[in-house]
């Protein structure tokens, strides 16, 4: 019995598809370098155009790079190497003030003896607008974060959620033509953090401003943004739309850090061309056999690791041997994810548990011990060199 079926292939967004604008980027790295001791570049080399009225998430692991560039970007840090641009003009060397960037920085930054409202409008009295038209913009910008009667209040009156909006209400209360945001929902609970990002995706396609947002939450980048870029080691690993990045990773770091995957060990036997991609057939462990898309073009005898997600895979109670393929497992655990199951399945010596997603209507689940028939589509297994 069939206990779980694999959606159709999807198909693959263009690389640009999420792009607001294919003009002149608004901002452009160019050869850009970082840093810190002269020996060890914490940015490597970096090229990367934001387009005007985009998303843009700067996502990877601590230490990768991404924190660093959005800094470069702001002013707080200067480039070693290469140049950076806004709107065709360099930035380099201009300092933060005068960059008209909004900033919102995980702790919030609010001054505790101000109000909601003088938070707001610090920016304002910085740029010495008038006082009418600073408590315009300053009432304009709570109603747009829904603070709205707030205004009075002290930061420490206020909660979590209520303090990340005023800090979001005071980039945007001048207008700027990009917003940073250094990882602003960190500190929030899990519930409040999923509300806020579809608060911040809307408030977003509302006013068309351009916002760079960094983070090292992989779900979070894909619900918010029209491209994501990974970074790794100082290098973006892949930039491209949110669901093409979970679709197509294009190597084996994206792969294991977007989303979760299932990866096997494997060595390339033979490679077939098929229409525009490339198929190879993989020898596991244990002399099993798996075919999937060639992604880096891997050579024959190549050590490589064959990748699925685990809603690609389909679930078999019984042996389906004309099928290819299969893979014979045990199951080792079920675990309940409140919206799904999980089932973890032991795959053979050496090789990782293989992770199958269930939904919670499926019959017929199977138990601890059981065996199963993972089928693996081989237009969804990605083979990484």
């Amino acid at each position: 019995m069939t206990i779980a079926t694999a959606p159709d292939a999807p198909t693959a967004a263009p690389h640009a598809a999420a792009r607001p604008s294919r003009g002149e980027p608004l901002v452009r790295f160019v050869g850009v370098q970082k840093t810190y001791d002269g020996v060890q570049l914490v940015v490597r080399q970096l090229d990367l155009d934001i387009q005007r009225g985009e998303f843009l998430t700067l996502l990877g692991p601590s230490g990768s790079g991404k924190t660093t560039t959005l800094m470069m970007l702001a002013g707080f840090e200067s480039p070693t190497a290469g140049e950076i641009l806004l709107a065709g003009k360099p930035i380099t060397r201009t300092p933060p003030h005068k960059r008209n960037f909004g900033m919102v920085f995980q702790n919030y930054a609010l001054f505790p003896h101000l109000s909601v409202a003088q938070n707001v409008a610090y920016p304002l009295t910085v740029r010495k607008v008038p006082k009418a038209e600073a408590e315009r913009r300053v009432t304009r910008a709570l109603d747009m974060v829904r603070l709205k009667g707030m205004d009075a209040r002290l930061p420490s009156q206020l909660s979590g959620g209520q303090q990340q909006r005023v800090a979001l209400a005071r980039a945007l209360v001048f207008e700027p033509q990009l917003v940073l945001m250094d990882e602003p929902l960190g500190a929030l609970d899990k519930q409040l953090r999923e509300h806020m990002q579809i608060e911040l995706k809307e408030l977003h396609r509302q006013l068309g401003v351009t916002f760079v947002f960094v983070t090292h939450d992989q779900g979070e980048a894909l619900t918010m943004s029209d491209r994501v870029a990974v970074f790794n080691n100082g290098v973006i690993q892949q930039i491209d739309a949110a669901d093409r990045m979970y679709e197509a990773p294009a190597n084996r770091f994206v792969a294991g850090f977007i989303g979760d995957s299932t990866m096997l060990h494997g060595t390339v036997r033979a490679t077939q061309v098929e229409g525009d991609s490339e198929r190879c057939g993989i020898v596991l462990t244990d002399g099993r056999v798996l075919t999937g898309l060639n992604v880096n073009g891997a050579a024959v005898g190549a050590q490589v690791e064959a990748c699925i997600r685990p809603e690609r895979i389909v679930v078999h109670t019984q042996a389906v041997a004309e099928r290819g393929n299969v893979l014979q497992a045990q199951v080792s655990n079920v675990i309940y994810f409140g919206d799904h199951l999980r089932l973890l399945c032991s795959v053979g010596e050496g090789q990782s548990p293989a992770t199958a997603r269930l939904p919670l209507s499926v019959a017929g689940v199977p138990n601890v011990g059981d065996a199963v028939w993972l089928e693996l589509p081989p237009e969804l297994t990605r083979v990484y060199a």
